[in-house]
């Protein structure tokens, strides 16, 4: 019997789905262990925040390596990761809406409306809402090819926002989500500049 070789793209994506979920799992051994410092819900918060916009950086930077390099291979990874930024994402609304604010949608609003990272983070979510539900083969058929693309383009804008989010929410401490910026910047310019090379 010949062994059946494992294709090693294949190996990439397992292993990549697989880690995604250990920013989770720590999560959730954290709280049961009591283990998230002494104020568990901002963990909670910078923690689910961070890998959503990790997630997302990741999932952007998918296509510009394609463009560079030819690596068609990256396409189902950008889905993929584009998911688990959606997952993340949601994580830290549920955080921001139930454990910070307890299901009171008075206050809620108000937080919202008075601070504007509160108000930036949800615009991002509702953008990548729309974008995590038509990742399915199914919505491309429905929407077309063109409107499709149109729509996934707009990841750029909820990046952007979320890393406006992170810059009000971290208060001082902008180092990463200045080195965030910087590579949502270079993945857009990829894209540009690529773009204006087309004949």
């Amino acid at each position: 019997m010949t062994e059946k070789k494992i294709n090693p793209r294949t190996l990439i994506r397992v292993v990549i789905n697989i880690a995604s979920w250990l920013p989770l799992l720590l999560l959730i051994l954290g709280w049961q262990q009591n283990d998230l410092s002494a104020d568990p819900i901002r963990t909670i918060m910078l923690r689910t925040g961070k890998a959503a916009l990790i997630f997302l950086w990741l999932s952007l930077s998918c296509t510009p390596l394609r463009l560079l390099f030819g690596w068609t291979w990256l396409n189902p990874l950008r889905r993929d990761l584009g998911l688990y930024s959606f997952l993340y994402a949601s994580l830290h609304v549920l955080n921001f809406i139930w454990l910070d604010y307890g299901l009171n949608a008075a206050m809620i609003f108000e937080a919202m409306f008075q601070n504007q990272y509160a108000l930036l983070g949800f615009a991002s979510f509702l953008i990548l809402f729309p974008m995590a539900a038509t990742s399915w083969k199914w919505a491309f058929s429905l929407l077309g090819q063109k409107r499709w693309k149109r729509l996934h383009q707009f990841g750029y804008l909820a990046a952007t926002l979320a890393i406006l989010h992170y810059f009000l929410l971290v208060k001082q401490a902008y180092t990463q989500p200045i080195l965030f910026a910087i590579f949502l910047t270079i993945l857009f310019g990829i894209r540009l500049v690529w773009k204006n090379k087309k004949p």
